[in-house]
């Protein structure tokens, strides 16, 4: 059985910095691109960043560019998402997930991305 938990969100006041943490088990972790969400109260989920399966490339949303850094350690079967310079807009539940279509971050519509965990919160203060 697959599974991806999350973790590592709390809460922080703006400009402050958290690490989260996704831990995958049941699947093989370097066979896919994993991608971090984030769903803030009444708005729709969105991408904010992705990393490829092979470690080579990247994507941020441009809201949280130059300030979120993803990477991942395959052997420990984690990927993870260091966020700085927190701003309020930040604050969201954010989940991880495997792009079961594709070992790159393609950013192609309708991409099936699958093994959501219950997410990990995140609440940043003005």
């Amino acid at each position: 059985q697959v599974q991806f938990v999350e973790s590592g969100g709390g809460l922080v006041q703006a400009g402050g910095s958290l690490r989260l943490s996704c831990a995958a088990s049941g699947l093989t972790l370097r066979d896919y691109a994993i991608a971090w969400f984030r769903q803030a109260p009444g708005k729709e989920r969105e991408e904010v960043s992705c990393i490829s399966a092979a470690d080579t490339s990247t994507y941020y949303a441009d809201s949280v560019k130059d300030r979120f850094t993803i990477s991942r350690d395959n052997a420990r079967s984690s990927v993870y998402l260091q966020m700085n310079s927190l701003k309020p807009e930040d604050t969201a539940v954010y989940y991880c997930a495997a792009d079961l279509e594709h070992r790159r971050c393609t950013r192609i519509p309708g991409t099936t991305f699958a093994y959501w965990g219950r997410g990990t919160r995140v609440t940043v203060s003005s």
